[in-house]
């Protein structure tokens, strides 16, 4: 576990080193979940256009996803393993590039922006693949939100990966939970 641990701290700081002045306000800016509203209204409305009237199941299923996401690393996992960020860490607290003085809360393991970005990243994949080949993206963009919490030095790498690896989870498992409503729907409508 030691060797884990020192692995991600040099990789964190690899990547945390990437920074350049006229990078850090991007960076700021883009991890803040409101700068993704224009995004979000997009998906609505692609929901819609492709779900019409049962536009509720996927918005209930991305609600239920974010739900889960958050409360897997925020509510159980940061407070239960208790992993200082970089930015609280009293041995490299001080070697950490940091954006306008930004730190975080003092538990980062697991990250819940990537579980989040990612589980949404998923979940909208998998409802809109089929109609719109671009919804790829969404992977892009989960994973620029997600380094931005490196690059910002309130995460390191197994804080992200663990994260992106429960919002995957999520983003399937809540994905076949609107399979399952969808096909008891029409069964309750071909029955009655």
């Amino acid at each position: 576990m030691d060797y884990i641990g020192q692995l991600d701290t040099e990789v964190f700081f690899f990547l945390n080193g990437l920074h350049a002045p006229w990078l850090d306000q991007i960076m700021f800016y883009l991890s803040n979940t409101l700068t993704s509203i224009p995004l979000f209204l997009l998906l609505i409305y692609l929901l819609a256009k492709t779900f019409g009237k049962k536009i509720w199941i996927p918005l209930l299923c991305i609600g239920i996803c974010i739900a889960l996401t958050d409360r897997i690393t925020s509510g159980i996992m940061k407070p239960g393993f208790a992993r200082l960020r970089p930015t609280h860490e009293p041995l490299i607290a001080e070697k950490v590039h940091t954006v306008n003085g930004y730190k975080g809360g003092k538990f980062g393991f697991a990250s819940g922006h990537a579980a989040n970005t990612f589980g949404v990243a998923m979940i909208i994949f998998l409802l809109l693949r089929k109609h719109y080949r671009f919804v790829g993206f969404m992977f892009l963009w989960a994973g620029v939100v997600t380094y931005t919490r490196i690059y910002l030095g309130v995460h390191y790498p197994g804080d992200i990966i663990v994260g992106l690896s429960i919002g995957l989870l999520c983003g399937w498992v809540t994905f076949r939970l609107h399979e399952l409503v969808q096909l008891r729907l029409a069964k309750s409508n071909t029955a009655g």
